[in-house]
């Protein structure tokens, strides 16, 4: 299964981290030294993704600016010898023509935002990959997922999952564990649901924000059925494809850092620094003093 699209859903407020995305998208706070978009977007491209559809709203320019080229910013570089950072430059810009930006206009959830990609994506299947979650992990969660999906034929449709405590199942999307995969980390879902009742819950593993999912899935978006708090819940479409084709769990190896929290992305910030040969030393140097106080 060839991957040659994905969707970011990048429209959203990031409420839960104001003040700091009064004015700033949240999907350009920093980790470490890189916006979280841009590691979404490498992820997707070590996976073979070669067309990046992001999903925006208003007062996102900056996350489209991020990914053009700054002709003055280059210029300074050049004539100071910057070497190291020109290269650093050119190696997360991107071809031209390999990036759509498309409106979502209305804050009507995940899946009304998967929707709105409908005719950049067109009749192929695609990945969707929410930027507040990151994965530390080389292969990322994304290839792997693809890999997975090499063993499987036909029509087939993943989802990352990862355990969760069970008494916070009722937090989170829960999948239900069918027949295992022979020889690989990946399983048949057997039913979803959002956000169980306490004790209802099919499992304990919960959908986490990486997605392979085939163009049908559009036809039960089109309808735009509300789901939970009002919304078009992507879940709630899943649900209905499920009716006729297949859904696979696939358990990625790797720690995932929820970036949408003020304390994931605090968290998120000290394990891909430490997970950095250059900063390493230094920061942990830094925590150690600051934890003697």
């Amino acid at each position: 299964m060839k991957i040659r699209k994905a969707v970011f859903p990048v429209a959203g407020l990031g409420t839960r981290v104001l003040p700091a995305t009064k004015a700033i998208p949240k999907e350009m706070l920093t980790i470490v030294d890189k916006p979280l978009i841009q590691y979404v977007v490498d992820e997707a491209r070590e996976a073979g993704v070669e067309h990046f559809v992001f999903v925006t709203g208003r007062n996102k320019g900056a996350i489209e600016d991020h990914f053009d080229r700054m002709y003055e910013l280059d210029a300074v570089l050049a004539a100071r010898g910057k070497k190291a950072e020109m290269e650093i430059l050119a190696r997360d810009q991107p071809e031209a023509g390999a990036m759509s930006f498309t409106r979502q206009q209305a804050p009507l959830g995940l899946g009304h935002a998967v929707w709105c990609a409908r005719d950049i994506v067109g009749d192929e299947p695609f990945a969707v990959l929410l930027p507040d979650e990151l994965v530390l992990n080389t292969p990322g969660c994304l290839k792997q997922m693809v890999e997975a999906a090499s063993k499987l034929g036909g029509k087939s449709n993943l989802i990352a999952v990862e355990e969760v405590p069970v008494d916070l199942t009722h937090q989170y999307g829960i999948c239900g564990v069918g027949k295992r995969h022979a020889g690989s980390r990946m399983f048949e879902v057997d039913g979803m649901v959002e956000k169980p009742a306490k004790g209802t819950a099919p499992s304990n593993f919960s959908i986490t924000g990486r997605y392979i999912l085939q163009p049908e899935i559009f036809k039960i978006l089109q309808k735009h059925e509300r789901g939970a708090g009002g919304e078009i819940q992507l879940t709630d479409a899943m649900i209905g494809l499920a009716k006729t084709q297949k859904f696979y769990g696939v358990e990625f190896e790797g720690e995932r850092h929820d970036c949408g929290s003020k304390a994931g992305f605090l968290r998120a910030n000290i394990a891909f620094g430490m997970a950095r040969p250059d900063l390493r030393d230094g920061l942990r140097e830094e925590m150690r003093k600051y934890l003697k106080k």
